[in-house]
């Protein structure tokens, strides 16, 4: 009863709510094409029902290109009309999409001109609903051969760089000891002047772009505005430049309901969509959230530089959701199997040699304790979603080789362990509040598709391919860029993933082809016959 009033009073309170059939329309910009970001995401969506109006493929960057925010802008213009609401990628509509934002040459004329078009937006459709997503430069803590993401010279300089602004911020929030004065001096002599110079003016430009993109708010021109910090830490020049948005956001008083700042970026994608469709429908889903035991909620995991629990509360408001503190209550409950101690454990294979990767399977009692809960939640007739963050990067094999033994694969309502942690908490979160609205066959399918993706290839296939790189051609470089053994590579993958997917996932057809659209071993493409 309580939820029924609540959502007649959110109805009343948003007069252009609406269910019928234009408010199932929805336009999508992402900030790049690849799988979780474009066609995975919209799989979900489509599959609750919703109309996905999409921009051409090519339009988006991608491994080869730095995107085409020209025609993207055009795009976006040619087809607002037609859609209830927009959820678009800042990164895309000003630099050209994610990767591009981190090694651009637009001019600040280029962008001033570029976030005029938002305001333009606004005045030809002003009952459009805007929701918009952005990002900080992430901070990576070194650079490594072949990384396509980052300015040629983080290769050499990466970790000096990191060191740098992690002293920095650290010096600003506190204080240094003599040692670590001598270290910033070290750190800042090793990057040359002209790398220095380019990174944080580069940097400089798009912080300003994003307190623009914060004005906004407080002018009407965007309903809803996320800022992810990607691949975080809790010292860094990203940490930095968040400190700088959350009191700027506060110095021009933002809404927390229409602006937040939180670590991660991909999930953003499927999240706005969710808050795209409940607002058009009145919705406000409830979802309860528990822990692995030991340090659980508390635990802040790689790539982040907050507790977990935060996170997911932060993803929950954007989803338009509300947490409640019992299941019996929940349209969702959100299970988040983390480290006993609060670790994260390193990305799988990081670096392959010539030795065999062989997958843990072997479960401790923080894995055996999460694997009960999980069991008599189903048992208890909850609909469940699991949030897999032990690993930085995959599932954890342990853990889902007791799910398949227990017969519990099929069972969840969603799945993520595909990347960095606040990735999968926010794609389960998304995906959970999805399915509940699907047949089992399309649940199924987007089960089949993250099993196959986060724990056939993530945790298993990746490595396994990754090894025989090695073996075959001498070198751990074509694992994070393929060049002329890119066949190689999609060939074996694709053998390896119908091999596991036949051994544990006997219901999932193997008819299947692996590709890997952007040229490295970190992420895949599964492509299903039509």
């Amino acid at each position: 009863m309580k939820k029924l009033m609540l959502m007649v009073l959110i109805a009343m309170l948003l007069p252009w709510t609406s269910a019928q059939g234009a408010g199932r329309k929805i336009l999508f910009l992402p900030h790049d094409d690849r799988p979780i970001s474009y066609h995975q995401t919209v799989e979900v969506v489509e599959g609750a029902g919703y109309e996905m109006l999409l921009p051409p493929k090519e339009m988006l960057s991608n491994a080869t290109n730095m995107g085409h925010p020209e025609e993207l802008w055009q795009w976006l213009r040619e087809n607002a009309p037609a859609a209830k609401s927009v959820v678009i990628s800042s990164d895309s509509l000003l630099y050209g999409g994610l990767i591009p934002s981190r090694k651009h040459e637009v001019s600040q004329e280029e962008l001033a001109e570029r976030l005029d078009n938002f305001v333009k937006l606004r005045r030809e459709n002003p009952g459009l609903h805007i929701y918009v997503f952005d990002s900080l430069m992430r901070t990576p803590f070194e650079g490594w051969v072949g990384n396509i993401e980052e300015p040629a010279y983080y290769e050499t300089y990466g970790a000096h760089i990191f060191q740098y602004t992690r002293l920095l911020d650290k010096g600003e929030t506190g204080k240094l000891s003599a040692s670590e004065r001598r270290e910033l001096q070290a750190h800042e002599k090793a990057i040359p002047e002209e790398c220095r110079k380019d990174w944080f003016d580069r940097r400089q430009k798009n912080l300003s772009a994003t307190k623009r993109l914060m004005d906004m708010i407080k002018e009407g021109v965007i309903d809803y505005l996320i800022l992810g910090r990607d691949d975080n830490a809790p010292l860094c020049q990203t940490h930095r430049e968040n400190r700088q948005i959350l009191a700027y956001a506060e110095e021009k008083n933002l809404p927390k309901s229409k602006f937040q700042s939180l670590p991660g970026i991909d999930e953003f994608n499927i999240l706005l969509l969710n808050r795209a469709i409940n607002d058009m429908t009145g919705d406000i889903p409830f979802v309860c959230v528990r822990y692995g035991i030991g340090k659980g909620g508390d635990t802040i995991p790689e790539f982040s530089d907050e507790k977990i629990s935060d996170s997911v509360e932060a993803a929950l408001k954007i989803a338009g959701g509300l947490r409640v503190n019992t299941p019996k209550r929940a349209d969702l409950l959100l299970l988040v199997n983390t480290e006993l101690k609060g670790r994260t454990i390193d990305t799988l294979n990081t670096c392959p040699t010539e030795a065999d990767f062989i997958p843990d399977l072997k479960a401790g009692k923080d894995t055996k304790a999460f694997v009960n809960m999980t069991e008599e939640a189903i048992a208890a007739g909850y609909p469940v979603g699991v949030a897999d963050i032990k690993y930085a990067n995959g599932a954890d094999n342990a853990l889902l080789n007791l799910f398949e033994k227990k017969n519990l694969l099929r069972r969840l309502q969603s799945y993520s362990g595909w990347n960095t942690p606040t990735n999968s908490t926010g794609f389960a979160l998304g995906m959970g509040l999805l399915t509940r609205k699907m047949d089992a066959a399309r649940k199924d399918h987007l089960l089949a598709v993250r099993y196959l993706d986060d724990w056939a290839y993530q945790a298993n296939v990746r490595s396994w391919v990754g090894t025989e790189l090695v073996r075959n051609f001498g070198s751990y470089k074509y694992y994070y860029k393929l060049d002329d053994k890119l066949d190689f590579a999609e060939k074996r993958s694709t053998e390896l993933m119908r091999e596991f997917a036949k051994a544990h996932m006997p219901w999932i057809p193997t008819d299947f082809t692996v590709k890997l659209p952007w040229l490295r071993m970190f992420e895949c493409d599964i492509v299903f016959p039509k």
